[in-house]
């Protein structure tokens, strides 16, 4: 009895003494040391404890691994009621907010940049840029290229203007087709070369050759090689030879020169010569004898025609009967007739069918009334009649069809004209 009050006692006093202890700390605003054993006890931490090690985890980063929080010793964790009120006394500030590094900072910033289209910004082809470039570089002279050079659209000079100072001063434009300009075939960057107009430099050398000489290609061999600073890089012989027969024809050359215009009363234009015409003189000489001879075949060619419209009515009654058919069966509903051995048939639409017809097919011309039908198709051919007035036969059935003895077999078409003679199977 008397040890538990000494043992009651003595904690008493040391509670007493921690409690002054833990005062003076809090008044300080220090932490008081906490006592630690060699002794190492793996157990569970709890929530408050793993609230508390997260708090200090960051503050440590952010302070960096030297700086050390005030008022803390290195230790062994605390006792779970110590740090309930370590947590209750002690407000620990927010941990700042880590500095983005500049990995991130980059794909931010390439992240806010707008992007840049690629697509065409015009009627501007890469081959048409360079031609532009390559020609301006020859000639110093937009004017000229704007006269002489065939682009692929038809370019005014303030657009050809426009799009020289955009590829020498807009660095997007620029860009982009520098890389389209690269994307080009060699072909088709050789082909482009070749247009490239020739300056005043090269054309004066050219015109130091000869109009009365034969150059060959030898001699403009010559120039290029005496003279490669002149002439563009993609310059031949031949070409040289083109331009230079060119300027030969339009007296462009040194030893050539233009004739003057006429003076005074000669002829200066086609319109002057021709009010100095005299029609009179123009007008042939009248020839009797070819005018008798053309009134003579006029009078000849109207008897004829004449006889002829005497006679139709002739014509037309022996038509009938040969065929057999007579006028009154074309009436204002009938567009053709179709007359077999027994039956006659009247077509009053612009397609009929033709074939053997049956319980479960009908059809507009049934042969089987002219005869056994056994061989010929339930649906043997189809007339259609066209917009422009011809009639055409469609073989759809599995034998040939005869039209005036030329066989038309399944599948084909064939024209049919007036008095056509159609023969399926046995009958015709």
């Amino acid at each position: 009895m008397d040890s538990l009050l000494a043992s009651a006692s003595r904690s008493e006093d040391e509670d007493s003494s921690a409690g002054h202890k833990r005062s003076l700390s809090q008044g300080s605003g220090l932490i008081p040391k906490r006592r630690s054993s060699s002794r190492f006890i793996k157990r569970k931490k709890f929530d408050d404890e793993l609230v508390e090690s997260s708090l200090a985890k960051s503050t440590s980063r952010a302070r960096g691994p030297s700086g050390g929080e005030p008022g803390r010793c290195s230790g062994s964790e605390p006792s779970s009621n110590e740090k309930k009120k370590v947590c209750k006394t002690v407000t620990t500030p927010a941990p700042p907010s880590p500095a983005p590094s500049p990995s991130i900072t980059k794909r931010i910033k390439k992240s806010k940049q707008p992007l840049q289209v690629t697509k065409d910004l015009g009627r501007w082809k890469p081959a048409d840029d360079l031609l532009l470039i390559n020609t301006v570089l020859q000639t110093n002279d937009l004017q000229a290229v704007h006269l002489g050079v065939k682009f692929s659209c038809r370019f005014t000079l303030s657009e050809i203007q426009e799009r020289w100072y955009a590829l020498l001063y807009d660095p997007v434009i620029s860009k982009l087709a520098c890389q389209a300009i690269r994307q080009l075939h060699p072909e088709a960057i050789a082909a482009i070369q070749s247009k490239v107009l020739f300056s005043k430099a090269e054309e004066q050398l050219l015109s130091t050759v000869s109009s009365s000489s034969q150059p060959t290609l030898e001699t403009f061999q010559d120039l290029l090689t005496k003279h490669p600073d002149v002439f563009y890089m993609s310059r031949t012989a031949k070409s040289l030879q083109v331009h230079w027969q060119l300027m030969k024809q339009y007296y462009l050359l040194e030893d050539q020169t233009v004739q003057p215009l006429p003076k005074g009363d000669q002829v200066l234009n086609f319109s002057d010569a021709e009010d100095m015409l005299d029609d009179t003189k123009l007008r042939d000489t009248r020839d009797e004898v070819l005018e008798h001879e053309l009134t003579v075949a006029d009078r000849r060619q109207k008897r004829e025609i004449r006889q002829l419209e005497q006679e139709l009515h002739r014509w037309q009654v022996l038509v009938d009967s040969i065929t057999g058919m007579s006028s009154p069966d074309f009436d204002t509903q009938t567009l053709a007739v179709l007359r077999g051995r027994m039956v006659r048939y009247l077509m009053r639409s612009r397609e009929i069918t033709l074939g053997r017809a049956t319980k479960d097919n009908q059809i507009d011309v049934d042969l089987s009334l002219e005869g056994p039908a056994w061989k010929i198709s339930r649906k043997q051919g189809v007339i259609k009649l066209k917009n422009n007035g011809d009639f055409f036969i469609a073989n759809e059935g599995r034998r040939a069809l005869y039209i005036d003895g030329r066989p038309v077999l399944p599948g084909n078409k064939w024209k049919l004209s007036h008095n056509s003679v159609v023969e399926v199977g046995t009958f015709s």
